[in-house]
């Protein structure tokens, strides 16, 4: 298991993001519905370390989007894709 490890506002926060979390967190997302997707996979992922202090970040306005992509963006980095014809 992957852990990604993250310094959030001074705080050090511990993540093991799984394929069938990250997959759930896909299938909830809508254009109405994003931040509370967002809150339910971080407290899927974060490590039982880290939950009271995740618990006290994601109360800040946006915490719960910006860190979901961030992790996101390390768990599942876009492929490189190319057109042969």
């Amino acid at each position: 298991m992957e852990t990604i490890k993250l310094v959030i506002a001074g705080v050090a926060v511990n993540f093991e993001p799984n394929q069938t979390a990250y997959n759930k967190f896909i299938n909830e997302l809508s254009t109405d519905n994003k931040v509370a997707p967002a809150v339910n996979y971080l407290n899927r992922i974060v490590a039982a370390d880290s939950k009271e202090a995740l618990a006290d970040i994601i109360k800040r306005p946006g915490a719960a989007l910006q860190l979901a992509g961030k992790i996101n963006d390390i768990y599942a980095p876009e492929l490189e894709i190319e057109v042969k014809n």
